[in-house]
């Protein structure tokens, strides 16, 4: 099971910039997408469909903003639009799909950067997210959980931690979490097998138009399994020569 998640931001803007293409590549069996901004309707999903992925999409209510999608060539025995928790799924931040005993969660996770409101929100996101995932591993217990995270974990994951200290995305309450998370018997697939790797990050600021050239970014999207899957864990990469938003994919295998 091949699996990339990436925050296109905006679907229909990837597309323009080489999107479709880059899919036909056959870059993973499994693409989940974040900040689709955009109804399935409003897409070209043939173009992709034809290339032989099943496409499921959640959007937001409010035109052009959030969104996640799953691609995938391995068809689901089941597919859950939503998380049952209101602000969350009027805001299309949460789809999963199952593949037989293991369970994908795609997840766009909020941004706190335009106001203390919404990084109280992001905040009260997170508990629910978790307390959503831990009552989802006691039925099923080979999750994975992929997503634009919006947070750095460790001073490792960010170009500038001195700098950025009280930046939402790097805020010490935000990395606690994280410590929490990964503490639940989470793994990290990127930081499992590159424990030790600088510079691999996954998002970079289009406020800076050369932070991206001199890779001045952060690592903020994620491919975390529960501790059942470590052993299946093959490989973890990100890709940051992919440029179709300022994020770029980031890719985890798993084998049988």
């Amino acid at each position: 099971m091949r699996i990339i998640s990436y925050n296109v931001n905006g679907i229909r803007s990837a597309i323009n910039k080489g999107f479709t293409d880059w899919l036909a590549t056959d870059p993973a069996d499994i693409i989940c997408l974040q900040e689709t901004k955009a109804m399935k309707d409003n897409v070209d999903y043939k173009k992709i469909e034809a290339l032989g992925y099943e496409t499921y999409w959640f959007s937001a209510q409010k035109k052009g903003y959030s969104g996640v999608a799953i691609f995938t060539r391995i068809k689901p025995d089941h597919v859950a639009y939503g998380h049952a928790i209101e602000q969350s799924d009027f805001e299309g931040r949460v789809i999963r799909a199952d593949f037989g005993d293991v369970t994908l969660v795609n997840a766009y996770y909020p941004s706190g950067t335009s106001g203390d409101e919404r990084q109280t929100y992001k905040y009260q996101w997170l508990n629910e997210f978790f307390d959503y995932l831990q009552e989802l591993r006691k039925t099923r217990k080979n999750l994975v959980v992929v997503g634009d995270y919006n947070i750095a974990h460790k001073e490792i994951d960010i170009h500038d931690p001195k700098g950025n200290k009280n930046s939402s995305g790097f805020l010490p309450e935000e990395r606690a979490w994280m410590d929490s998370f990964l503490q639940a018997d989470w793994i990290d697939t990127y930081r499992e097998l590159n424990p030790t790797t600088t510079g691999g990050y996954s998002w970079w600021s289009q406020r800076f138009p050369t932070v991206r050239a001199q890779n001045k970014g952060w690592r903020i999207d994620y491919i975390c399994i529960t501790k059942e899957l470590k052993a299946k864990l093959k490989d973890a990469k990100i890709y940051p020569d992919v440029k179709h938003s300022d994020h770029c994919p980031i890719y985890a295998e798993l084998i049988n």
